[in-house]
């Protein structure tokens, strides 16, 4: 059998015109899916934000409120425990942590039974305790990692008041001046051996509560009342005022060294035992701790 010699080939070929036209449409539907996708997901994310981002604005913006400081309060008072502070000391201590501007700046002398209450009151500023036991420190932070405390290795003793107190008295022109950095300093009552930064912290709230002070050769509160002055005499920022607590005033160390180095004309309240004072900060050049600098009383026989 011959084959058709007229046999034709077709060869059909696609609409270059039309396949472009529906490739530019592919393209365009694409782009507006694609930013209508990322506009919808960005409001999402703004308008709802993830439980870590909300309980994180929380724990920095939202202070304790009132009724949750006044059950703290309550429970810490209503403790058995001895040597622990008044509900009335604690509630001076805690209006003005209550009233100072965030974030607030909190020194602590002394690991006590209100420690817990003073981190959860100054629960957005900076608590920092200072006590004189390394071991006990150390058992404290493995119970509250979250807390941090450095030790003080006090070389004074009660009994040595006086010589101490007459020291710095003459050499306040020198090392014992009201305004300095005592990390240089060689004040046998200044305390220069805490981590450097410390000095650098412009205190706004300060409480004297330890160390030990109720015998004769306990290390005494004398140190840590002289360093609370200078550090609130030698601010360099925030607030011109430093407001610090000295707890026992009924003692001789307390109320004597008080009264040399934050001041009688700076008391502004006395509940219980525990003196209120507000230090302003002074120049450089000064060389008094007190406007109207009082002869020491003498101390009683009894240190308890």
């Amino acid at each position: 059998m011959k084959s058709n010699g007229n046999t034709k080939l077709i060869v059909l070929h696609p609409s270059i015109h039309k396949h472009g036209g529906a490739s530019h449409r592919l393209w365009l539907l694409f782009f507006v899916s694609f930013f209508t996708l990322a506009f919808i997901l960005t409001l999402i994310n703004t308008a709802v934000p993830t439980p870590t981002t909300a309980a994180s604005s929380a724990s920095v913006h939202s202070p304790l409120t009132h009724s949750a400081v006044e059950a703290l309060l309550h429970y810490a008072a209503a403790s058995n425990a001895t040597g622990h502070m008044t509900a009335a000391e604690m509630a001076s201590v805690a209006g003005v942590l209550r009233r100072c501007s965030s974030p607030c700046n909190f020194l602590i002398f002394g690991l006590t039974h209100e420690t817990l209450l003073w981190k959860a009151l100054n629960s957005n500023g900076r608590t920092i305790f200072l006590d004189e036991s390394e071991f006990y420190i150390a058992k404290f932070e493995e119970k509250h990692p979250d807390i941090e405390a450095y030790d003080v290795q006090y070389t004074t003793k009660v009994s040595e008041m006086s010589e101490l107190i007459r020291s710095a008295k003459e050499q306040v022109r020198n090392e014992c001046r009201p305004v300095q950095n005592l990390l240089f300093s060689d004040c046998k009552l200044g305390i220069n051996d805490l981590p450097n930064h410390l000095y650098q912290v412009d205190w706004d709230v300060i409480l004297v509560d330890g160390p030990r002070g109720y015998f004769p050769a306990a290390p005494g509160r004398m140190s840590a009342i002289f360093t609370a002055g200078v550090l609130a005499r030698s601010k360099k920022g925030g607030s011109g005022k430093t407001h610090v607590f000295v707890h026992d005033m009924n003692r001789d160390v307390e109320r004597i060294c008080s009264n040399e180095f934050v001041c009688k004309e700076n008391l502004v309240e006395t509940k219980d035992l525990l003196g209120h004072f507000v230090v302003e900060t002074m120049k450089p050049n000064s060389y008094s701790f007190c406007r109207n600098p009082t002869k020491s009383s003498s101390p009683s026989s009894s240190t308890s």
